[in-house]
């Protein structure tokens, strides 16, 4: 698993990077050494998502462009005269590949049928704009091949959201985990969701399982392991709520509707 050194989050004077993509109508400016909250939606609110293999795929690019690649063992392959056609041109494909570790990490996300949430932190300042143009794109590819249509997918440019002090870091985890059930549902039978979400890095923040592209430790240096301050008391307690729409909804442009 990536760890990454946490910034002090003041607003200090950062570099900034102005980029292009992936539209040229939009000047979206960017900070190294920062976290965001990236989020977008379906074109004309249509499902990005529309069965478990999507999801899976959607994750799969994920995982290719967040761990490190494994150029040595790729090229052995290639090198290989016992290797298949197929694995060879595998191996080509993965080589290459755009790959951000060291230069993306990914703390918390949550996939939707229509829309998903990433909190991100990049290293440096072009980061998150390359990624995001590169897993977009190849996405957009799979989907329109597998669907048989053209155009694009996601409703114009992402959103991103600079996080720059400690509470709307965690605030940004909280909501983004809670997607799910949206913010104002909070009865036991909601809550319980939530652990059960296949699409959301919440279960990795529990311990039910061990995604090594999910960056948890920053978020959850801030809490006890003991049940009363932990990190799931937090996300799960209805009293943080209003905290968490003071901090979050002022920030979020264009908020997204419920699922």
């Amino acid at each position: 698993m990536t760890s990454f050194t946490r910034p002090v989050l003041v607003k200090l004077g950062f570099y900034h990077y102005t980029g292009n993509m992936p539209s040229r109508y939009q000047i979206k400016p960017y900070c190294a050494d920062s976290f965001y909250h990236l989020y977008n939606r379906g074109v004309e609110k249509h499902s990005i998502f529309n069965d478990d293999q999507d999801y899976g795929v959607f994750l799969s690019y994920v995982k290719t462009y967040l761990e490190p690649k494994d150029e040595k063992g790729l090229s052995t392959i290639l090198l290989d005269p016992l290797s298949s056609s197929k694995e060879k041109y595998r191996a080509q494909k993965l080589l290459r590949l755009n790959n951000f570790f060291g230069e993306i990490s990914l703390p918390s996300y949550c996939l939707l049928p229509n829309h998903f949430h990433f909190l991100v932190f990049q290293k440096s300042a072009d980061a998150i704009d390359r990624f995001m143009n590169s897993l977009f794109t190849r996405f957009t590819m799979y989907m329109n091949k597998k669907n048989k249509r053209v155009g694009p997918l996601f409703q114009s440019v992402y959103k991103a959201v600079l996080v720059d002090s400690d509470e709307q870091l965690l605030y940004t985890s909280r909501y983004i985990h809670r997607n799910p059930i949206g913010i104002h549902r909070s009865g036991r039978r909601y809550i319980r969701m939530l652990a059960t979400y296949p699409y959301s890095s919440y279960p990795d923040y529990l311990g039910i399982r061990k995604t090594p592209w999910v960056e948890s430790e920053t978020i959850l240096s801030f809490f006890s392991t003991k049940t009363k301050n932990s990190y799931q008391s937090f996300v799960e307690d209805p009293e943080e709520t209003e905290r968490e729409i003071q901090l979050i909804g002022k920030k979020l442009p264009e908020p997204l509707e419920e699922f």
